[in-house]
């Protein structure tokens, strides 16, 4: 099999591997890999199963999206973090303004799932088992999306059409409460 690389590929090699900004770059992914894998360790101590955990993560994707297109804020506000709340909050107050209803569905399955990152965030510098995990998590997958005005006019998207979306969500649960579950803590913008 014959490689070919261009000049930009080599000039992009030759950036990472004889610069001291590209060692730099490269010890922090290593870094940052192995605070993932560590996370990971830790969250596999307290019974996490990857296939359970994306289970979950789709059913609460399903289900956050579905509260969110019938802007139901009460039950919304027990799968997401306060700081998330507030932010999903002011979405659908803004969405409200522009439609009266949404029509939004999770074509299953979904096409591809990974996590991007894991990692540990400490509540007590002196009790090291005292913290919560994030995941973060990419979702690819086929949903329809249909937006109403008052008089059931439809004013944004098409329910007949399947449209792929991808997006990145941050799922986060605290190890040292019992009975803790995963909630949603951030969404990236892509």
């Amino acid at each position: 099999m014959f490689l070919s690389f261009s000049l930009i590929d080599c000039l992009l090699f030759c950036n990472r591997w004889f610069t001291r900004d590209g060692w730099r770059r490269t010890k922090d992914d290593i870094i940052l890999e192995l605070k993932s894998a560590y996370a990971i360790a830790k969250l596999r101590k307290s019974g996490y199963s990857k296939q359970k955990f994306y289970t979950e993560a789709v059913d609460l994707y399903k289900e956050i999206n579905t509260l969110m297109a019938n802007g139901d804020k009460t039950s919304l506000r027990k799968a997401v973090t306060e700081k998330m709340y507030s932010a999903l909050k002011n979405e659908i107050k803004q969405r409200e303004s522009m439609w009266s209803s949404v029509n939004w569905e999770l074509i299953e399955p979904i096409i591809k799932m990974r996590t991007l990152r894991a990692r540990l965030i400490g509540v007590d510098r002196n009790d090291l088992n005292k913290v919560f995990v994030q995941l973060t998590l990419e979702f690819l997958a086929k949903q329809k999306f249909e937006a109403y005005d008052s008089k059931g006019v439809t004013v944004a998207g098409d329910k007949t059409k399947e449209v792929l979306v991808r997006d990145i969500w941050v799922f986060e649960k605290s190890l040292f409460h019992p009975g803790a579950y995963w909630r949603l803590c951030g969404r990236i913008k892509i």
